[in-house]
């Protein structure tokens, strides 16, 4: 029997789920990864723009109580981002250089997430998530 989804997990899964169809319908973009791994780590999503591939690291938080999503992403965790996209590259025979790192930052909104957050300062409303889009981070 599977163990429950306790609720930051299924937040985040909501999260990426949300990420995707704004990439996909809202930017035309296509995934050509999910939650990719590799023995140094996961990438959340890889897509193809048209013009490149960007690994997009998706961030999902219930409100800004705690800071920003894109705030999560620190020098730490941007240089290890380019290590696994580099991986991603070798794997794939894309050029590492070429690749770039966007962040989805999304909080909950209310809607179907229950309970409002305060305003966050977003490019986007989607399906009860407001979405900040950081293209090239690292």
């Amino acid at each position: 029997m599977d163990a429950p989804i306790n609720p930051k997990d299924a937040l985040g899964r909501r999260g990426e789920g949300a990420a995707i169809r704004y990439l996909t319908r809202r930017l035309g973009w296509t995934i050509l990864d999910r939650n990719w791994r590799c023995r140094d780590g996961e990438l959340d999503l890889v897509a193809y723009d048209g013009y490149r591939h960007v690994v997009c690291e998706v961030k999902t938080r219930s409100s800004l109580a705690y800071g920003t999503p894109a705030e999560a992403v620190t020098t730490v965790k941007a240089a290890r981002l380019r290590r696994l996209a580099g991986r991603w590259a070798d794997e794939h025979g894309v050029r590492a250089t070429s690749i770039r790192i966007d962040v989805i930052g999304l909080v909950a909104t209310g809607g179907t997430t229950g309970g409002t957050t305060g305003a966050c300062d977003a490019d986007e409303d989607l399906e009860g998530f407001a979405v900040d889009h950081l293209r090239e981070v690292c």
